[in-house]
């Protein structure tokens, strides 16, 4: 006899596997359904990518570095509590992109720990943006201290231009940088997505790589908290509209949207960056039980993907997954 839980979790497990791959085809996202993946987070071994690390250098080392970061009118509390949150993905970032040379474009420096890493573990000359404030547009400069890989302290300012990424030109000439570096604004943007990857894409050079990261919408967390009942859309912000998460992506849409804008995705995956709390909403484990075993690499809290420009002829469109009611631009679908 089949007791009323074990039937609530074969048809939880059915549902979602029919759901899953109506939407989700595990080839066209670069999973590999051969391998036996641990859900992110599941246990404390195992379960998160390595965490990659400068040569020679240890993860308290880097941390050590990160720490000593001081930031002109930030304050101190809040830039700690940033850095212990998310230190693992500033390497994830640097990772993705420390063998690369020539220049690269940082948008949505500050707090500037990539930054750092950039400065102090790559060969790449650096160039920045922010958006502080939306009426504020050129250049502007924030200082910045910090004690530096060979030990030295130092006192940099550094200049960035002020822009909005999705309604503005960029102020720079068509392929200009080798490499552009887009880590936690996507989320923020509230109108469109689409134009702003078309500046990068202009920006770039022939050959140029785009980097994004943002957070995973199909987070362990989420599910949980979906489950049981709970919200996960993004708090209200006192930093304005730009200050909260207007709109997350899993990790099958972010793929799809670099490629309707001009990119070829050749790396992306999901991984925790730090402890997450599914457990407060529902068991991880019976959740990971009823998910498809090929769900399990998009589980993770942040999505990463590395993109290479193509040359194809930019389109003017927008996919209807992403937008309605826009006037004077055309919706299609993804294909």
């Amino acid at each position: 006899m089949v007791s009323a839980d074990n039937l609530l979790v074969v048809t939880i497990q059915e549902n979602i596997r029919s759901r899953v791959r109506r939407y989700l085809s595990p080839s066209a996202a670069g999973v590999d359904v051969s391998a036996k993946v641990l859900p992110p987070g599941f246990t404390q071994e195992g379960s998160r990518r390595p965490v990659p690390l400068p040569d020679g250098w240890t993860h308290e080392r880097v941390f050590a570095l990160l720490q000593t970061v001081s930031i002109d009118l930030a304050p101190p509390a809040e830039i700690e509590g940033y850095l212990r949150q998310d230190f693992d993905r500033f390497l994830h970032t640097w990772n993705l992109v420390k063998d690369e040379s020539g220049t690269v474009l940082e948008i949505g420096a500050n707090p500037y720990f990539t930054s750092v890493l950039l400065r102090e573990f790559t060969a790449l000359e650096h160039t920045m943006t922010n958006n502080f404030d939306v009426a504020v547009t050129g250049m502007c400069s924030q200082r910045v201290s910090y004690t530096g890989a060979d030990g030295i302290s130092k006192d940099h300012v550094f200049e960035y231009q002020s822009l909005n990424v999705e309604n503005s030109t960029f102020p720079y000439p068509d392929e200009t940088f080798d490499v552009v570096v887009f880590c936690e604004v996507l989320e923020h943007l509230q109108m469109d997505p689409v134009a702003a990857l078309h500046e990068m894409r202009r920006v770039l050079k022939p050959s140029g790589v785009l980097l994004v990261s943002t957070p995973n919408v199909a987070r362990l967390e989420n599910v949980a908290r979906l489950i049981a009942g709970a919200n996960v859309y993004d708090p209200y912000s006192g930093y304005g509209p730009y200050g909260r998460h207007n709109r997350e992506y899993t990790r099958h849409e972010l793929v799809r949207l670099l490629g309707f804008a001009g990119f070829d995705p050749d790396e992306h995956f999901t991984v925790d960056v730090h402890q997450h709390q599914s457990d407060l909403y529902a068991n991880p484990h019976v959740l990971c039980s009823v998910i498809p075993e090929d769900r399990l690499p998009d589980l993770g809290q942040y999505i990463f993907c590395r993109a290479a420009k193509n040359s194809d002829v930019l389109r003017s469109d927008r996919p209807a997954e992403l937008y309605r009611s826009v006037h004077d631009v055309e919706i299609v679908s993804w294909d």
